[in-house]
């Protein structure tokens, strides 16, 4: 979400018990009853918990199509030696969380964002995984380019970029199709109820990738520069796709069937669930947790990409604060950040633990009126 180049950090959240929460507010870095999470949920449960846990629709100054962050898998090897793997994870925004998401093989995951159109983009992902067997024919269905020959299931992200780079755009015809297979797939094999203005929106965010294809970028947003705009200074998509972890090892979500197939299984059994809601809100963060905590599980991590810094300048990161110190944490639950910073991103710049341990920070937040919320 940050504008310009960015870095990223991991620092523990260990929540501990104190004076500042009452009981039914701490964080529980205690002992957890059995975890009972689902298997799987129906389409019903799923809807159901995506539209309950969801506040009303909100805006930011992008549609935020795709992260702009180069060097997102740079905090991938630490990301995977602190947190705990098999639990819960939570995001927001677009498909960076996809690599953090193969890199920590959650059992559950929620994308919570202040745009209805970050629903819409990953119920659009959701389809898109579900429909495809294979990285290649996710890219070929997600971009609208017919599948290069050669392609297999070892070929590298690189490869596969590079692969569809000069590949031309299928026609709308082909598009159109497509879209009415992810459009059908939602509202005919899963039956959920969207309505006109989320088909619409659905449609907005499959024309955008279709439109700009592998070049699409942050600022690729009709909210931004209007059809046909987009600042070159981002990263665009394709490039997201041949960077690496800063050692040459690519971690990025595409970069192997099994990466792929994390986020397919995930999607195919609806445990991938989006919801709209402030992080200072009084709903969404907390039913989140709440629902957590009530299945015995925990916080793997949680990305946040810069959303402190507009919480802060709000006045509102309090709110968002005892949200979090209400989630059953424990001491490898992870916040990862994108901090701003100049230099590049070689060198190692600081990238991991700029930000320190959350422990002060929360324990600083006091009571707050969305404690009492439930």
């Amino acid at each position: 979400m940050q504008r310009g180049r960015t870095f990223l950090a991991v620092s523990f959240v260990a929540i501990l018990a104190t004076a500042a929460f009452p009981r039914a507010e701490r964080g529980t870095a205690a002992v957890q009853a059995a975890d009972t999470l689902p298997a799987r949920l129906t389409d019903q449960e799923f809807w159901k918990l995506s539209q309950d846990f969801s506040e009303p629709n909100g805006s930011f100054a992008s549609d935020n199509l795709v992260s702009n962050e180069i060097y997102l898998q740079w905090v991938v090897p630490d990301l995977v030696a602190r947190a705990r793997q098999g639990a819960v994870y939570l995001g927001v925004g677009p498909e960076q969380n996809f690599t953090y998401i193969a890199a920590l093989k959650p059992k559950m995951v929620f994308i919570t964002d202040v745009r209805r159109g970050n629903l819409h983009m990953h119920l659009m992902y959701k389809a898109l995984f579900e429909l495809t067997d294979n990285r290649a024919d996710f890219v070929e269905m997600l971009f609208n380019k017919k599948r290069p020959a050669g392609l297999t299931a070892t070929s590298t992200s690189t490869q596969i970029a590079n692969a569809f780079w000069d590949v031309f755009t299928s026609s709308e015809d082909v598009f159109k199709a497509n879209l009415k297979r992810i459009q059908d797939h939602l509202t005919k094999t899963h039956n959920l109820p969207l309505d006109k203005a989320d088909l619409d929106g659905i449609e907005y965010c499959y024309w955008s990738f279709y439109w700009y294809g592998m070049q699409i970028n942050y600022s690729s947003s009709a909210q931004n520069n209007g059809r046909g705009g987009g600042n070159n200074s981002m990263a665009m998509y394709g490039d997201l796709m041949t960077h690496t972890d800063g050692s040459g090892v690519s971690r990025y979500y595409l970069a192997s069937e099994e990466s792929f197939k994390v986020l397919k299984d995930l999607e195919t059994r609806n445990m991938l669930v989006p919801v709209v809601g402030n992080f200072a809100g009084p709903k969404a963060l907390r039913a989140v947790g709440n629902y957590i905590k009530e299945h015995g599980a925990t916080v793997a991590a949680m990305y946040l990409s810069n959303v402190e810094q507009y919480l802060n300048q709000d006045g509102i990161w309090g709110y968002f604060c005892s949200n979090v110190a209400a989630m059953p944490l424990d001491d490898r639950s992870t916040f990862i950040r994108s901090a701003r910073g100049g230099g590049g991103g070689g060198g190692g710049n600081g990238l991991v633990n700029s930000l320190g341990s959350m422990l002060n920070e929360t324990r600083a937040c006091g009571r707050s009126p969305v404690s009492s919320v439930r």
